[in-house]
């Protein structure tokens, strides 16, 4: 019966409506994921990544770059290594600077705990993709396109 308890908790717990962990409520400061340095907010985004929506974006999982040229909008927040089997790692990439048709978003990953490293591409240019990478941890991130290079890290549980 304890054990029950303990599921059912676990269960209610989830379907509180709040966001995922590592992640800031709506109108929250931002909340650093544990010893990972870009913090994933769920404000509004920037006015030039908002192509596509019918809002401001608020709501929506982000982690800006750091030099504020790209952000990533976490459709698959929280992410996970491996990935989970009913959802995918969906990022949506956008950058505030030009990017042309053909180009190709490069990702440098690299694990913090560790070293490891991961290579991954989104041919076509920021845009929609799944990002897998191989183990949980805070991964830092470079990214490369059309000439732009950025920054972030992306916690994966």
């Amino acid at each position: 019966m304890r054990n029950l308890l303990i599921v059912v908790v676990f269960v209610l717990a989830g379907c509180t409506g709040s966001p995922p962990e590592g992640v800031a409520p709506t109108g929250s400061p931002p909340v650093k994921a544990a010893s990972c340095g870009s913090p994933v907010v769920t404000d509004a985004l920037p006015v030039w990544a908002r192509g596509g929506f019918s809002d401001d974006g608020a709501g929506a999982a982000h982690v800006l770059g750091r030099d504020g040229d790209i952000v990533a909008v976490l459709f698959g927040a929280p992410l996970t290594a491996p990935p989970s089997p009913d959802r995918g790692n969906k990022i949506l990439w956008v950058s505030r600077l030009p990017a042309q048709m053909g180009d190709t978003l490069r990702i440098s990953a690299t694990l913090a705990a560790t070293g490891e490293t991961a290579a991954r591409e989104v041919r076509g240019g920021p845009g929609p993709s799944i990002i897998d990478l191989p183990k949980p941890g805070c991964w830092h991130v470079d990214l490369a396109w059309n000439g732009h290079v950025d920054a972030m890290d992306l916690t994966y549980q």
